[in-house]
Parts: structure tokens; C-alpha cells; sequence
């Protein structure tokens, strides 16, 4: 009896535990899709759109559902730039929506751009529709490409995914992203809002270095400059 007290008593505290574990192995993992994607050559995100994004958004290895035809669940982390550099990493999931012509079985990574101040107020909304509350649009591939039309140059969002090697431009609208509360819990406790978060009031995890790393490397580490949207 006093053996099935005590475990008990642990379950919750193992729980936590792997949770957490769990959580911060989705940072390692949203940094290595990130580091391959733009290790690839000439056919990662373009230098000048990273150089300028506000937030990035990357969602390693979505599902297809099975039990509902073309239903997409994905968990991942978003950071965005403040006044000191990145934020921590705010744990996200992106469901529903059709991923674009390339996905068909097995996992794809998804890669979400936010470009301007306005496309960011979305992100630390609850929950929001891609293309409905936000404009998102399929982002140009290839290192020095620039955006392609004026209205990908205003999207708020740009959206990439990489399925069976191929990275691509993809039009993720009727999807939704919405903050993953449990996770965030189990990273920085009770109680920590996305928009602390997202806004640098939260201390950042050493498990994010890496991920920072890849951030700099590629998009620089500076705050992004307020602009008129």
C-alpha cells in the first residue's frame, strides 16, 4: 500500500517531467529543420525577407489525420524579435487546412514568416485563422529571391513547407495557429501569458540557444524596427 502511495504522489511530478522533455525536444527539432532548410543550396527562405521578419514560426514533422480526410495537426514554437533579440520560444499548434499540392502522406515542416507589426498582434491572439484574420501567402524560395508580387511584399505572413525533400511556397489559409497553453506551462509554469512570452518579459531557456543560433545566423540577431503597419 505505501509503495501505491507513493507512486501517487510521483505520477504528476513524471508527468511534468515528460512534458517538458517532450517540449523542449520540439525546440531541438524546430532548430535542425530550420538549420536544413537553409543549409539547402539557393532554396532556402531569401535573405532580405528573414533579414526584415518580425517573428518566425516553425512547426517540425505536421501529421496528416487519418481519421478525417486531409485534417493537419502540428506542434512547434514561435519567436519573435523585441528590444533584447529573440524571445523565448512560444509553443504553438497549427491545425485543419489543406497544406498545399506536395503533402500528401507522412510529415511535412511547416515554416511561418510574420512579416510586420500587424501580423504579429495576430500571432499573440488566442487563436486566429491563417488568410481570414491575417493575410498569409505562399513565400518565395530561393536565398537572394526577392518577394514576388506587391501583394506577397504586404502579406503579414508568408508560409513555407518542406515534404520529402521538397521546400516550397505554400498557402496554408483556413489553417489555425493557436498558442499550446500546457506546454508553455510546463517551459515557464503557471500562469506565463503567450504575449509575455512573444514580447521578451520571459527569461529565455538555455534549450533555445541552438535554436537562437540558427536565428542569427540566418536572420540576424537585432530588434526589428517598428513600421507602419
Amino acid at each position: 500500500m505505501k509503495y501505491v502511495f507513493v507512486t501517487f504522489l510521483l505520477t504528476p511530478v513524471l508527468m511534468f517531467a515528460s512534458t517538458r522533455s517532450d517540449t523542449l525536444n520540439r525546440v531541438s527539432d524546430a532548430a535542425s529543420v530550420f538549420h536544413e532548410i537553409m543549409s539547402a543550396p539557393d532554396r532556402g527562405i531569401p535573405q532580405d525577407i528573414l533579414n526584415h521578419a518580425q517573428c518566425v514560426g516553425i512547426i517540425p514533422g505536421v501529421k496528416k489525420a487519418g481519421f478525417i480526410v486531409g485534417a493537419k495537426y502540428g506542434k512547434g514554437v514561435m519567436v519573435c524579435r523585441t528590444r533584447s533579440g529573440w524571445s523565448a520560444p512560444d509553443t504553438v499548434i497549427v491545425e485543419g487546412g489543406s497544406f498545399g499540392f506536395q503533402i500528401g502522406a507522412g510529415e511535412t515542416d511547416v515554416v511561418l514568416v510574420v512579416q510586420n507589426r500587424s501580423g504579429e498582434r495576430h500571432v499573440m491572439q488566442d487563436k486566429f485563422t491563417l488568410g481570414a484574420s491575417a493575410g498569409v501567402m505562399a513565400g518565395p524560395v530561393g536565398r537572394t529571391a526577392q518577394a514576388e508580387t506587391d501583394a506577397q511584399l504586404h502579406a503579414e505572413i508568408l508560409s513555407y513547407s518542406r515534404s520529402r525533400g521538397l521546400f516550397a511556397g505554400v498557402d496554408l489559409s483556413g489553417s489555425t495557429l493557436r498558442p499550446d497553453r500546457e506546454d508553455n506551462r510546463s517551459l515557464y509554469g503557471p500562469g506565463v501569458s503567450q504575449r509575455a512570452i512573444l514580447t521578451g518579459r520571459v527569461a529565455r531557456p538555455a534549450a533555445a540557444d541552438r535554436l537562437y543560433a540558427e536565428l542569427n545566423r540566418y536572420a540576424g540577431a537585432g530588434p526589428y524596427p517598428v513600421d507602419a503597419h
